[in-house]
């Protein structure tokens, strides 16, 4: 056992090391936890914060004040130097919300620093002066050096935690609380006073994309996706207009062009617009994708970030773990016992001031001042005003008889309120005005009975204060950040294709450096890739520059993950009993580097036929059997759509117990795996299998997409989870089909009339865009539907009169092609265009248009 160290610190007492370790980490740990990193439940401010805020209270005269002055004015209370009050007062500034700003501050969005102190200038909000501060409702504490009060928590009449977010680090506890919307935060808070549900979710200055499905209500365990929005200007620009929150356009870039340089993404020029709006515009090199390379930028740059909360603030001295519903609730609360306090001082005032009003009066109207001329001592004075007041007024320690009609006070007379009345100056009385003093104290017992309502209806009040907040100083809070969902992006997908893939079959080689080998793919490095040899085994691995994979490799190439549409047939010859045997199956999952024997295990198996099929396709092949064996049909054809598709580990259907000499493929069918039922999300513009969004129908090999954009452009493309449709204009999107009719209605620029159209699109492969009205600036797409017979409803302007019609346009024109203009339906421009659902058409005969009242 190690000895424990001990050090004499008073005659005759000891203290081993171990204990005052513990000791001194616990005071330090508190400390850190309890006056630095940790903000306060009650008004949601570090001290750090809570101090400045009181300097600049201190100072205010309405003028902008030098930060150094406010930086020395709070040394007075904090004692941890400038450089850390600097820097929290130019992040308060920043926010915009309790300091207002003079000079240049800095930016958030770039990461720019402040200029120096003594350059920039500050001074309180409106607001901070109206929510923040009142010395009557605050509660005081000395100072670390004992020379002056400061407060113990500012009187915060408002959720200000959740409005400015925070984040500390103390020893052993972090807490992160993200902004949420002024706005929202307000009619939150109205709603808990009405006992309502709500919801509210972090907003951010950056502006930008949210997903809150995991947000949790802010507390431990959760967490946020955040994305910058990215604009696509055209087929070679993207645009970053807004940030993710806590990401700077310089850290934005810096990951932009690591991820180029590791060849994740293709860019070939970054350049940085930002001024008073972010704007960061990204050159793509021709042939890239744009709908690509914006996944990619998602997936290997910071535009988008995971941000996980952790909802902790002081309370009674001690950290709490807690929701952010859970903050609001206790701020709102709070606000309501302060706005309770106030109005209990504000009648406690009103009360005194008609208490001394009313002394005053009657000292006054009645004459009592002459009472007092032969009075030989001070004494004697206060004993006289005090007889001659208890004959008209009624104290509640009088026993006042029913019918008396002396005035009711509200409390006792005391001394001080009859030394008053004696420093009354003469010149007061010989101008006392009787009827002032009465409306005077009307007015007070008005305010005085206003103020009691209040107190009796004190949610209806609180909701007035929030109401009255937002209609002052809610003008341009409103919510920057969109709140979304996005799509998952597999990074496998998007990362581009920086590698090459070759093999060398017959020595069973795989990699990106066999230059001088067969060429199989391109790829991006970070694939894993799938190898099938002739003995029958498999193994998938990373990309490397040369990995071996097995002898004689048969296949290779990109192996997906979870991949259940890829089907691989192959035959192999069990050279135990010299069968052939066939097996169709899918791999979904493996273990890296690991080989896996396909076939019975034995060492001298073979595999004689093996193909991979994108979409489970079928297949015929013709088997020759060897000219000796005594099989009387020496050919024949084996259909693979006549065996089951199974796991990796089957072991197959026989063929044939005779020989095999060659297997040669005739011809592949249909996919053997069904159809797929598609559905496109019509928030991110992705297709995908698990039902989100707009069903588009069930999908084979070869069936394509149509999509109908709002700039009266039209493409077809293939059935690709990797391509993006612009979902923000897009206005029909569904499977082609052999009848399929885009039906039309636009404005024609040219000749100011409305047209119809009708036509079969033209099927182009490379997601081509085809403009199928005219190309006039003016000209302008209302709607369009692949619906079979589809009706509309539209009204437009005719003179000052409002026409409102119907019309079936199958029957009002043939489908004509896709470069035809149409037929003209009016020289007029649309106001409203809708297409009706059956049970809202009218029986119209095709052609046929109706006028509907309007």
């Amino acid at each position: 056992m190690s000895k424990v160290t001990e050090i004499d610190i008073e005659e005759g007492g000891l203290i081993s090391l171990e204990g005052m370790y513990k000791e001194y980490f616990l005071d330090y740990a508190s400390y850190v936890i309890l006056e630095r990193a940790v903000p306060n439940v009650e008004d949601g401010l570090k001290p750090v914060q809570r101090r400045i805020l009181h300097s600049m209270k201190r100072m205010d005269d309405g003028r902008f004040h030098k930060v150094a002055n406010v930086i020395g004015q709070t040394m007075q209370y904090h004692p941890h130097g400038d450089a850390a009050i600097g820097a929290a007062l130019v992040n308060l500034g920043q926010k915009d919300l309790l300091i207002e700003t003079q000079g240049n501050w800095g930016d958030y969005r770039t990461g720019d620093s402040a200029a120096a102190p003594r350059y920039i200038e500050a001074r309180l909000t409106k607001f901070a002066l109206e929510v923040a501060f009142n010395a009557q409702t605050t509660e005081w504490q000395v100072s670390y050096d004992g020379r002056n009060k400061e407060p113990i928590t500012l009187p915060m009449k408002f959720p200000m935690v959740l409005a400015q977010g925070v984040e500390g680090i103390a020893v052993g506890l972090s807490t992160k609380i993200l902004p949420h919307n002024f706005i929202e935060l307000i009619k939150a808070s109205i709603k808990i006073l009405q006992e309502k549900r709500f919801k509210i979710y972090p907003d951010f200055p950056t502006g930008g994309l949210i997903d809150v499905r995991d947000y949790s209500n802010g507390k431990r365990g959760g967490k946020v996706k955040v994305r910058a929005k990215i604009e696509q200007r055209d087929k070679k620009t993207l645009a970053i207009t807004e940030l993710p929150y806590g990401v700077t356009t310089n850290s934005l870039i810096d990951s932009i062009l690591k991820a180029n340089d590791k060849g994740k993404i293709q860019i070939k020029k970054v350049i940085d617009n930002t001024a008073a709006d972010v704007e960061i515009l990204l050159e793509l090199p021709s042939g890239v994708s744009p709908d690509v390379s914006l996944d990619a930028l998602y997936a290997f740059t910071n535009c988008e970030v995971s941000i996980s909360p952790n909802a902790v603030v002081i309370s009674d001295n001690k950290p709490i773990f807690c929701s952010i519903e859970d903050l609001l609730k206790i701020s709102t609360e709070n606000t309501k016992d302060l706005l309770r306090q106030e109005l209990e001082i504000k009648k406690g005032e009103l009360e005194e001031k008609w208490h001394g009003i009313s002394l005053e009066k009657i000292f006054i109207e009645n004459r009592i001042y002459r009472d007092i001329e032969e009075a030989e001592s001070f004494e004697e004075v206060i004993k006289i005003i005090a007889k001659g007041l208890k004959k008209y007024v009624a104290t509640p320690s009088d026993k006042a008889k029913k019918g008396d009609k002396r005035l009711s006070l509200n409390r006792d007379i005391t001394q001080d309120d009859i030394v008053k009345l004696t420093e009354i100056k003469i010149k007061k009385i010989s101008k006392y005005n009787k009827f002032k003093t009465d409306e005077l104290l009307k007015n007070i017992e008005e305010e005085l009975k206003q103020v009691k309502f209040d107190l009796k209806h004190l949610t209806d009040f609180a909701i007035n204060y929030f109401e009255t907040l937002l209609s002052k100083y809610g003008k341009g809070k409103e919510r920057r950040t969109e709140i979304t969902e996005f799509d998952t992006i597999k990074v496998t997908r998007v990362a581009a294709k920086n590698a090459k893939l070759y093999v060398d079959r017959k020595e069973g080689f795989i990699g990106t450096s066999l230059k001088k080998e067969e060429f199989v793919t391109e790829c991006s490095d970070i694939d894993n890739i799938i190898a099938f040899t002739k003995a029958g085994t498999m193994k998938v691995v990373k990309i490397g520059d040369k990995v071996f994979m097995g002898k004689n490799i048969l296949h290779t190439n990109v192996w997906k993950k979870g991949d259940d549409r890829t089907t691989y047939n192959m035959i192999y010859i069990d050279a135990i009993k010299g069968r052939a045997m066939a097996k169709r199956f899918n791999v979904k999952s493996i273990t890296r580097d690991k080989d896996y024997d396909l076939t019975t295990g034995h060492k001298n198996n073979k595999c004689v036929y093996f193909a991979a099929h994108p979409n489970g396709e079928t297949e015929t092949v013709q088997i020759q059997l060897t000219a000796g064996c005594k099989a009387k049909k020496k050919v024949f054809e084996f259909d693979f759509g006549s065996i089951e598709i199974k796991g990796r580990g089957s072991k197959g259907n026989i063929v044939t117990k005779y020989p095999v000499r060659k297997v040669t493929q005739l011809e592949v069918g249909s996919s053997s795996l069904g159809a797929q039922k598609i559905w496109i999300d019509e928030v991110s513009g992705r297709l995908n299998k698990e039902e989100r969004g707009k069903y588009l129908g069930e999908f084979d090999t070869g069936d394509k997409i149509i999509a109908v954009y709002k700039n009266g452009t039209y493409q077809t493309t293939d059935l690709n989870f990797d391509k993006k449709f612009d979902a923000q204009n897009l206005v029909e999107i569904t499977k082609i089909k052999a009848d399929t009719v885009v039906n039309c209605v636009y404005f024609e620029g040219e000749k100011g009339w409305t047209m119809v159209k009708r036509f079969v699109p033209e099927v182009k492969s490379g997601d081509v865009e085809q403009l199928f009205i005219t190309d006039h600036p003016s000209s302008k797409l209302y709607l369009a539907t692949t619906s079979v017979y589809p009706t509309i409803h539209y009204s437009f302007k005719k003179g000052k009169e409002l026409q409102e019609y119907e019309l079936e346009l199958a029957g009002f024109m043939d489908v004509k092609g896709v470069k035809a203009i149409g037929n003209k339906l009016g020289e007029f421009k649309i106001l409203k265009i809708r297409e009706l659902e059956n049970e809202e058409k009218t029986n119209l005969s095709p052609g046929d248009t109706i006028e509907l009242d309007f």
